[in-house]
């Protein structure tokens, strides 16, 4: 999907005739690719399931009675969690089509003001995905207004969805880890010399390659996925159904839960504990729900339904009829049950399966970091879209390599898949946990369907998730404190930049400029308004930001035409660049005063395309001729003068004729339009533009010759065009963010410490912002909040 183009992913619950041949047809397309991107990591589960289950004390229970238990259990695990509560329920949670963590909380914070950042407006209301949802009509019941009101308690909420994005991410250090380690592991079974050492160490230069290659993006490499994973289901379906007839075709009926009473009654204790190895069996489920933007419902549903789960339930089935007859052969389990003359090429795609999942999970973990920044819960860091036809395939460097390394990390410490899918289990069934809880509010709040109904799903699913939790708590100490420790970790430095931006925007908003002094000032501002245009950027949605008086009062000169520009995220996955721009005056017109608010939604990524500022010019222009044409907007006698905005669309832009456009060739032609700047300035600027060749569109900006335009909008739109002729500047606060005396000392440390570390050491906002070095400027200002 494209957000520059318009082009949004198609819902199917939007389709008029969901099962026409078109649309199925393109389902099924659409259900093929994502058996690479969405269940690499499920499909290798068979890999070290069995393995991890009967160790420990289960080890005293290997017969065959506890086999056919240990199946039971995996065959109703995949049917109640990945098949019911996934494909038939959480897939029809969909926000604008985007699943996950982050898009069950911004349907929460649309239908309920659950937010905690203030720099929501009624405009967001009106865009179009921010209806999306079964009912556009919100009501209120005492337990939302309960909520709403004791701000304690939507905090709680923000951090129970930082430790689900916090889980996620561990997830991604955690994948690679077990799935290579578990791949490579076959070699024990053949190459007896090869030690563990040598074989951790190939483990380790695979994953060296995995993350090594991130930078090309998955995209490269895409084609290949969907054939691989097939390739790999096929094989452990026939794997599978050649062991059941071989070794036992009694494991048919284990199906029948009857086998799990016996298991329990037979290992008590040991059979519980030994369930943090049977919740392997459905790691990677998730994604399903989370990778839901790049496909749609009824594709997922299709794969999983008719491909993954069959695969897997006869792979299980197949594993269990051969140790039931092997009972030696639990610690390699997977690889002993392959017949030996295909042994090599089922180790190949094993590895390659295995680096595919890896894939998936690391390319989810780049989103969700995404997502969290938007949300204003995560330090700036570089996004890199990695391609120009698959919207939402990023990559991040810093996060990139300090994944790597932990992961490589873990793959040294521990050596063991079994303690990796300790620490993996706890991560996935967390994040279960914590979706089931969201999911059951947005029955509520949402779907509005009664408490009740909310509650029988929350409790039934808490109550099967719970045993498995409770069952991955108990091996904390092998190896389940690692997701613990990274999930604390990644907890603190998201909860401390939401805090610190918090406290940031909430100064900002009461230390705003009085209009009622700016009018004082008079239309000159007290002091000489320049040829130029100035865009002073600020995280405000409404008022002035105080950066502003510093200006005023400490500068001899300012701008003739003056824009005060907001990006924001809003709580939908996307925004269509028709309603991007949000435009509107700030004083009466002499003033030559603006406000624009850009807008994007959280899985939007801003791209330096190099022709926003010819955009916002263009918005402004045709703001002041909507404003011209329908006095309502512009009663700025009778209202508030920073009041009512309008959205000015980018088709209406190109379609109107506010402003004639034509494109600048020769440079030269620029700097003789620039001419108001000293000569040094020019030569400093030729000698910078040398060695970096400008990336944005040079364009002219002329007012169209019509007779019928009123002469205050064409005055307004000459002066326009020639402050962007005289020279654009990009002011910016250079803030110092600190404690006030006053504060606790928990608070110091947090702000002193933790957010200012955090500022120093992430991507600053002009670079964030793509804003061009040689015509920026900085004031510095300290905020004591």
């Amino acid at each position: 999907m494209e957000p520059e183009s318009g082009i949004s992913t198609p819902s199917p619950s939007r389709n008029p005739s969901p099962l026409s041949w078109v649309n199925l047809s393109k389902n099924l397309i659409l259900a093929y690719q994502s058996l690479g991107v969405v269940y690499g990591d499920l499909s290798t589960s068979p890999l070290y399931v069995y393995s991890s289950t009967f160790i420990g004390k289960l080890q005293n229970h290997q017969n065959e009675e506890a086999i056919f238990g240990a199946f039971s259990l995996i065959f109703w695990t995949l049917t109640l969690i990945p098949l019911l509560k996934y494909v038939v329920i959480m897939l029809s949670a969909d926000d604008n089509g985007e699943g996950g963590t982050f898009s069950l909380y911004s349907l929460l914070c649309r239908h309920a003001k659950f937010s905690l950042l203030p720099n929501q407006q009624a405009a967001d209301e009106e865009l179009s995905a921010y209806k999306y949802g079964p009912s556009t009509q919100v009501v209120g019941t005492p337990l939302k207004r309960f909520l709403e009101k004791h701000k304690r308690l939507r905090t709680a909420l923000l951090v129970v969805v930082l430790l689900g994005a916090s889980m996620v991410i561990g997830d991604g250090v955690l994948t690679p880890a077990i799935s290579v380690l578990s791949s490579v592991s076959g070699l024990l079974v053949t190459e007896k010399k090869l030690t563990n050492g040598e074989l951790v160490l190939l483990a380790c230069v695979i994953l060296v390659g995995l993350f090594a290659l991130q930078h090309f993006g998955t995209h490269r490499v895409a084609f290949m996925f969907a054939p691989i994973v097939i390739i790999w289901l096929v094989s452990i379906f026939s794997i599978g159904l050649y062991n059941i007839i071989r070794w036992n075709p009694k494991i048919v009926r284990a199906v029948s839960p009857y086998y799990i009473i016996k298991f329990f009654r037979e290992t008590g204790k040991d059979g519980w504990i030994s369930l943090g190895g049977i919740l392997l069996s459905i790691t990677g489920t998730e994604a399903m729900f989370a990778d839901l933007g790049h496909f749609t419902a009824l594709s997922i549903r299709l794969a999983f339904a008719f491909a993954i789960y069959p695969c897997l339930v006869v792979q299980y089935m197949g594993q269990a009829a051969f140790l039931s007859r092997n009972l030696q052969k639990i610690p390699n389990s997977f690889y002993d049950s392959i017949p030996d003359p295909v042994f090599w090429p089922v180790f190949v795609i094993a590895t390659l399966a295995a680096i595919v999942g890896s894939q998936a999970v690391i390319t989810a973990t780049f989103s969700i970091i995404k997502q969290c920044h938007a949300l204003g819960c995560f330090p700036r860091v570089k996004v890199v879209h990695t391609s120009k036809h698959i919207y939402g395939q990023i990559y991040i460097p810093e996060i990139n390599w300090i994944l790597m390394i932990l992961t490589l990390a873990i793959t040294v410490g521990f050596q063991d898949t079994t303690l990796i899918g300790n620490a993996y289990g706890l991560a996935c069934m967390t994040v279960m946990f914590i979706t089931t809880f969201l999911m059951a509010l947005v029955i509520t709040f949402v779907w509005q369907k009664s408490i009740l109904l909310a509650a029988m799903f929350l409790v039934f699913f808490w109550f099967i998730e719970g045993v498995y939790l409770s069952a991955a708590l108990m091996k904390v100490s092998q190896g389940g404190w690692l997701p613990l420790v990274l999930s604390v970790i990644f907890m603190m430095v998201m909860y401390i930049w939401h805090y610190g931006t918090r406290r940031k925007y909430n100064f900002d908003l009461h230390n705003k400029v009085s209009l009622r002094w700016l009018l004082g000032l008079g239309p000159s501002l007290g002091i000489v308004r320049v040829p130029g245009i100035g865009f002073i950027y600020s995280e405000l949605a409404t008022g002035i930001p105080p950066i502003f008086s510093h200006f005023v009062t400490n500068l001899p000169a300012f701008h003739k035409v003056l824009v005060f520009v907001c990006v924001k995220s809003v709580p939908v996955p996307y925004v269509s660049p028709d309603e991007r721009f949000l435009i509107g005056r700030i004083c009466p017109r002499p003033y030559r005063m603006y406000r624009c608010i850009v807008r994007y939604g959280y899985k939007d990524i801003q791209r330096d395309d190099g022709d926003f500022e010819n955009q916002l010019i263009q918005s402004i222009a045709e703001f002041i001729q909507m404003e011209a044409g329908e006095p309502q907007i512009c009663s700025s006698e009778s209202s508030s003068y920073d009041g009512r905005m309008a959205v000015i669309s980018t088709r209406s832009i190109q379609a109107s004729s506010s402003l004639i456009v034509t494109e600048i060739e020769d440079y030269s032609a620029l700097n003789s339009i620039q001419s108001s700047k000293s000569l040094t300035l020019q030569s400093l600027r030729s000698a910078y533009e040398d060695e970096n060749p400008p990336r944005r569109r040079q364009v002219r900006f002329e007012v169209p010759t019509s007779p019928g335009m009123d002469i205050a909008v064409r005055e307004e739109l000459m002066d326009l065009i020639q402050a962007k002729e005289a020279g654009v500047a990009y002011i910016m606060g250079h803030s110092y963010v600190k404690a006030r005396r006053s504060s606790s000392f928990l608070k110091k440390v947090v702000i002193d410490m933790g957010y200012s570390f955090l500022r120093k050491n992430c991507r600053g906002p002009a670079v964030a912002l793509n804003i061009p070095h040689t015509n920026l400027i900085e004031v510095g200002m300290i905020y004591y909040v």
